[in-house]
């Protein structure tokens, strides 16, 4: 039996004294809740890929540096905020690339500038952690709004990795458009590429689509040209994990081959995200730092090793598409193109 998107269960979620989250480990063959009570779990939880998803993993951060806060002793200000920033510091180490963990915990560290009081303190911050939770759902249906106008009736619609509902608040980023269009009854075909090695799409993307009723088919990686060209793909839309001040965009690896697939077959490149994710202190994707992830993801299936033992392995997390290669960018404030660095620009004005 289908769910609606209502009964996809939530990425994460504040318990007051602890914080749940689903275990993205173990989907699709089980739903398993995990239950984080200490800034370690929540570390963990994120490197690990326990919890993943630009928008998910900032919540997360954000309610761990929240419950973490909740525990200390001191009665300073001053020793509260020290204390604090070596806490900020220690899970922003977590996943390098993802701009929108940073942006999370910057924002609880700000909450406090005006706190009179350490109690006062410790309320704002999980004040300001629930606030990011309930606005990330509001901007994903945003996106997706302005997404949805994008489409047409039976267009098919080519993905990678996994910018859904249990990578955000709810509804996703990149697939958000499709639970829209699956609410209106608008027809739309979805194509997941698997997303090696950590095979988000086929782990997640097919799990929460089918969850959905939502029309996916699976593909592999490497069977995405053959795909656009036999299946007439109509675009490609992706997720972010970040996005520079000139519009080039760190996503997952493998997006960078789409982009130029979509460039060769003249069809749409879209990404879509939301303003949290843009990093304008960094001018180009130049400047981005890739995370580079253990061997073992490449070399292993699970347990299981399928390659030659003590084989070199190079195995980034994500890659960076240029900006040429981007049709349009679509945010909560509307869909830009063209020039992006003026257009980037006066999202934030």
């Amino acid at each position: 039996m289908t769910k609606s998107l209502t009964e996809i269960p939530l990425s994460v979620e504040w318990k007051e004294t602890y914080i749940r989250i689903l275990d993205q480990q173990k989907l699709p063959h089980e739903t398993v809740f995990l239950d984080l009570f200490t800034l370690k779990d929540v570390f963990q939880a994120i490197v690990t890929l326990k919890v993943r998803g630009a928008p998910a993993i900032g919540i997360t951060a954000a309610y761990g540096l929240a419950l973490t806060a909740q525990s200390y002793t001191v009665s300073c200000l001053n020793e509260f905020r020290r204390k604090l920033q070596e806490d900020r510091d220690y899970i922003a180490s977590s996943r390098p690339t993802a701009v929108n963990l940073f942006w999370a915990i910057d924002r609880l560290m700000k909450a406090i500038d005006h706190a009179s009081s350490v109690n006062a303190a410790k309320t704002n911050l999980i004040h300001e952690a629930v606030s990011i939770q309930m606005e990330d759902e509001a901007t994903c249906r945003e996106i997706g709004e302005y997404a949805l106008t994008l489409f047409k009736k039976n267009d098919r619609v080519l993905t990678i990795c996994n910018a859904g509902s249990i990578a955000t608040a709810k509804y996703g980023t990149a697939l958000s458009p499709f639970y829209l269009a699956k609410e209106r009854e608008m027809p739309l075909k979805v194509f997941a590429c698997e997303t090696r090695p950590v095979l988000q799409g086929a782990r997640l993307t097919v799990w929460e689509l089918l969850q959905a009723n939502i029309d996916v088919t699976l593909i592999t990686d490497n069977m995405a040209a053959h795909t656009i060209k036999t299946k007439g793909i109509t675009s490609i839309i992706v997720g972010a994990d970040r996005i520079t001040a000139n519009g080039d965009t760190a996503n997952k690896i493998g997006t960078l081959n789409l982009a130029i697939l979509a460039k060769s077959f003249n069809i749409p490149f879209y990404v879509a995200a939301p303003l949290s994710t843009f990093d304008l202190t960094k001018k180009t994707g130049e400047e981005i730092v890739i995370e580079e992830r253990p061997p073992t993801e490449v070399t292993h299936i699970g347990d299981q090793l399928i390659a030659p033992a003590g084989v070199t392995v190079f195995n980034p997390a994500f890659d960076v598409t240029p900006n040429e290669y981007i049709t349009a960018i679509i945010t909560e404030k509307g869909v830009i193109s063209g020039d992006y660095r003026t257009h980037i620009r006066d999202l934030f004005i």
